[in-house]
């Protein structure tokens, strides 16, 4: 089949031209490296939105991205509610790279998908995340002089912020589960698959206890 009649042909130029960009942006030629990593990026942005953010974001991919963007997605399960501790342990096992190089390997993913995204389509998608994520995302930088203190003061606000936003749809989690619907399930049923959720939500979160 030559390249002329290849349905898929203009499909796979457009995934490589992508995969080119970021590629330029980790200064490597390495393609199965800048898969993994994009890959990664793709996979816990992805899981870190509602759904309809999701969907949108997904909109923009080629063809081919947007099929592994997708994969192994579960809606009913989003947002999922980790912490900059949590993606950069997550990016460096799917990405199989070193924890310390998750923010500058991340930094760089967005930076090149940020010019082939529409303009400001990263933007709102990280406003969507607590300011801690949006810094291993976006690389943001305090200035030399107020570093220290700022990094500290940054910390305990972005762990205040998760943890808040975990106890918030914890509680909403065992709210939602002991409301009173109809339904074959019995009540005590209810309530343990509630409280379940809940704990599931505060785990991830770093919150409960194991």
């Amino acid at each position: 089949m030559t390249h002329h009649n290849d349905p898929l042909a203009h499909a796979q130029h457009t995934a490589h031209e992508w995969l080119k960009v970021v590629a330029e942006r980790l200064g490597t030629e390495d393609r199965n490296y800048t898969y993994r990593v994009l890959r990664a990026w793709l996979h816990l942005v992805r899981d870190r939105l509602t759904v309809d953010s999701t969907v949108h974001l997904a909109a923009q991919l080629p063809e081919f991205l947007r099929g592994v963007y997708f994969e192994g997605w579960v809606p009913s399960k989003v947002p999922i509610r980790y912490d900059t501790t949590g993606f950069t342990t997550l990016f460096a096992y799917e990405g199989g790279i070193s924890p310390a190089d998750v923010p500058a390997t991340a930094s760089a993913i967005s930076a090149g998908l940020s010019a082939l995204f529409s303009p400001g389509q990263l933007d709102h998608v990280f406003a969507q995340m607590p300011s801690g994520l949006r810094g291993e995302l976006a690389s943001e930088t305090p200035t030399p002089a107020a570093a220290p203190r700022a990094s500290a003061e940054h910390r305990r606000l972005n762990a205040m912020e998760d943890r808040v936003q975990a106890l918030t749809d914890a509680v909403s989690a065992l709210a939602h589960g002991l409301e009173e619907l109809p339904t074959a399930e019995p009540p005590r049923s209810r309530a343990a698959k509630a409280a379940q959720e809940a704990h599931r939500i505060l785990m991830v979160a770093g919150t409960a206890k194991r």
